[in-house]
Parts: C-alpha cells; sequence; structure tokens
C-alpha cells in the first residue's frame, strides 16, 4: 500500500525505533505511548485489520502472539505482566488500516474487560 504510514515504516520510509525486525514483522517503538513500554508489531504483509485475515495467515499471527513472550522476557514484564491490544475497525478503535498487536507494560495497565 502506498499510502500506509506502517507499510513505509517497514519499508524505511519514514524512520522509527526498531526493537526487532524479522522476515515476517517487525516492531517498533510507539511514537505516543500509553505506556512506558508501548510497542507495535507490525505484519510485513499488509492486512487490513483481524477481521481481514486468512487462512493462510494462521502462522503469521501465530508468530507475532508469541513473540509477545520473548518481548516480556527481554523488557522484564514475564512476571508481573503485560497487555496486547487490537484494535479492529473503526468502532474497535483502529486509526490505521494495517493489522497491528500494541504491546504494552511497565506499568500495571487498566482492566478493559
Amino acid at each position: 500500500m502506498n499510502d500506509c504510514i506502517f507499510c513505509k515504516i517497514i519499508n524505511n520510509e519514514i524512520p522509527s525505533e526498531a526493537v526487532l525486525n524479522t522476515d515476517d514483522f517487525m516492531v517498533v517503538k510507539d511514537i505516543a505511548p500509553k505506556a512506558p513500554i508501548h510497542l507495535l508489531i507490525l505484519p510485513k504483509k499488509h492486512i487490513l485489520s483481524l477481521a481481514e485475515i486468512e487462512e493462510g495467515d494462521q502462522l503469521l499471527t501465530g508468530k507475532m502472539l508469541y513473540i509477545t513472550k520473548k518481548l516480556a522476557s527481554k523488557f522484564g514484564l514475564t512476571e508481573r505482566g503485560f497487555k496486547i491490544v487490537i484494535n479492529t475497525g473503526p468502532d474497535g478503535g483502529q486509526l490505521v488500516p494495517h493489522l497491528h498487536f500494541h504491546f504494552l507494560g511497565g506499568k500495571k495497565m487498566a482492566e478493559l474487560a
């Protein structure tokens, strides 16, 4: 997608502070953090939202979830905990039409549900 801000970050057209970069996804620090640790897990494949994933995306989304364990360990959050947020669609609060996971931690997080 030519106008997707996350695709531009993934393609190094927009600077970001990368924490991890693999063949399948990139993890960057959020530019407007809502917690002391606020990362975005971005798949390199452009998928509009969680509602748009296909059967063939199961491995990719599984890897995205699995990496949260490694991020928790890297940032010392394994014991205290962390939050993963996936906003989907306009009513779900999704602002950028590119699937991404918010990884938040470093403080006690508010309960949502």
